[in-house]
C-alpha cells in the first residue's frame, strides 16, 4: 500500500523566525486522524532564521532525531552538551526520564532541519545525547543508514524497532527499497522530485509505504529520508 501526502495539505505555522510544515498533529495543527504513523509521532520540516532558535524547553519519553538539510544548528542541554552540526549531520536524544535542551541557528543563513520524534519501546529510560557528522558522499546514489535499533548496526541507536536511511540520487538514476511483510516506512522528499512506483513526489512531499517494495526514479537530483519500522 502506498499513500502520497502532498506538502500543500500538511499543517503549517509561521512565527516569523520559524516556518514549519507539520507532517502530523503538532502545536497549533491538530487532526485527530493524523496523529502518527506507527511509532513515528512527529516530523516537522523547520526553517529557522539566522540568530534565532528554540529556547530551553523540556522533553520526556521520546526518541528525537534532528537531520540538517541546510545551514547549521547548535544544540545545548541540561547534561552539559553543546555542539553545532550542519548539512547532512544528525543530532539525537533519548529524552527518557526528562531533559531540557535548546536549538539555535547561530549561522548567517536560514537553517532547515527535519525534527523527527519516535515513540520509545519503554518509558523512564536514562536520558542520552549524541551527534554524528556523516560524510555527504556516503549517501550519493546509495542508501546510508544513520539510525537503527539498539541491537542494529547504524552509528546512531534508538530504543525502538526503527531504522532511518538517507539518500541523494542523481538525476535520471534509479534505486530500490524493500519494505517487508510486517513492516512499513515513511519517505520524505527533502529536495528535488522523483517517481516512486509511478507516484510523483515533489519537494517536501511524503509517502506512506506499507508492506510494498518500491523503485525510486529521480526526475532531478533528489534528497530523500526514509523511516522504516515495524507495522
Amino acid at each position: 500500500m502506498l499513500r502520497k501526502l502532498d506538502s500543500k495539505n500538511m499543517g503549517r505555522s509561521d512565527l516569523g523566525w520559524l516556518q514549519s510544515i507539520f507532517h502530523f498533529s503538532f502545536s497549533t495543527y491538530y487532526n485527530k486522524d493524523n496523529m502518527n504513523f506507527g511509532v513515528l509521532r512527529v516530523i516537522n520540516d523547520d526553517l529557522v532564521k539566522a540568530n534565532t532558535g528554540f529556547e530551553t524547553h523540556p522533553h520526556k519519553d521520546m526518541e528525537i532525531i534532528s537531520y540538517i538539510a541546510d545551514g547549521e544548528l547548535t544544540h545545548g542541554d541540561s547534561m552539559g552538551n553543546k555542539n553545532t552540526i550542519s548539512r547532512g549531520h544528525v543530532q539525537y536524544m533519548s529524552a527518557g526520564t526528562g531533559i531540557y535542551h535548546s536549538e539555535h541557528n547561530l549561522g548567517e543563513t536560514t537553517s532547515r532541519f527535519l525534527q523527527i520524534w519516535i515513540l520509545p519501546n519503554e518509558k523512564g529510560l536514562k536520558p542520552n545525547y549524541g551527534d554524528y557528522r556523516f560524510e555527504w558522499e556516503d549517501r550519493k546514489n546509495k542508501w546510508l543508514q544513520i539510525v537503527s535499533s539498539i541491537d542494529g548496526d547504524a552509528p546512531i541507536k534508538i530504543y525502538q524497532d526503527a531504522n532511518i536511511y538517507v539518500l541523494e540520487l542523481d538525476e535520471d538514476k534509479e534505486i530500490d527499497f524493500k519494505v517487508n511483510e510486517g513492516r512499513q516506512a515513511y519517505l520524505v522528499q527533502i529536495e528535488g522530485s522523483a517517481e516512486i512506483n509511478d507516484i510523483l513526489l515533489n519537494n517536501r512531499d511524503a509517502l506512506e509505504i506499507v508492506e510494498e517494495d518500491i523503485i525510486i526514479k529521480s526526475r532531478e537530483k533528489s534528497h530523500i529520508i526514509m523511516i522504516e519500522m515495524k507495522k
